[in-house]
């Protein structure tokens, strides 16, 4: 079961840190204090995050290709208003549940057909993999790589025990329109991931 976000008689302000949206805007709903996140260059990015992050593709398709197995949802919070879908979420390993990411996005519901919408309000399939299957002409371009010291909610999402330094990305997904379909901040997991 997911969590609406708390209601607030009118939307938080616009972001100081516009490649963090929407994530701190999960977290202002929330009264929560944003981790510490810089943003640096797809350079600063070392791997294995490097591989997995600074390129224009999606990332579901990326992850699933990279760990050889099909990933769904978990939807920590989700909201509709009007036309657009947020949801904050972490991304799963089909066969351990293993935690692949954690991030948050805002969909724009109204640029997609309805059998679509459909599969996307239903919060299992991640964006990426409705994309790819749906043959969705699309194309990103990432906004911003991060570098990012986790915070109790991360930690949670992850199995982490205390901050730990991730990285991820601020990204956005066109129609061929150059309609934003996405938008996205995508936080990736130590490597190796911890033990359970």
């Amino acid at each position: 079961m997911t969590l609406p976000l708390d209601p607030s008689p009118a939307p938080p302000a616009p972001a100081a840190l516009p490649w963090i949206y929407p994530l701190d805007e999960f977290y202002a709903r929330a009264g929560l204090s944003l981790p510490r996140i810089e943003r640096i260059t797809g350079d600063e990015v070392p791997e294995p995050y490097r591989t997995l992050l600074v390129h224009k593709n999606d990332m579901t398709p990326t992850l699933e290709e990279f760990y050889r197995c099909d990933i769904h949802l978990e939807v920590l919070r989700s909201e509709q208003r009007g036309d657009f879908y947020f949801r904050e979420v972490v991304l799963r390993l089909n066969d351990s549940e293993r935690p692949v990411e954690f991030g948050a996005n805002k969909i724009s519901l109204r640029l997609f057909a309805a059998p679509i919408r459909r599969v996307i309000l239903e919060e299992r399939v991640p964006l990426g993999h409705i994309l790819k299957t749906s043959n969705v002409p699309h194309h990103g371009s990432p906004k911003a790589y991060l570098r990012v010291e986790t915070d109790a909610l991360m930690n949670r999402a992850f199995g982490l025990t205390g901050p730990t330094l991730l990285y991820g990305r601020r990204n956005t997904i066109w129609d061929p329109e150059e309609r934003p379909l996405s938008e996205i901040v995508e936080i990736l997991p130590p490597f190796p991931a911890p033990e359970h």
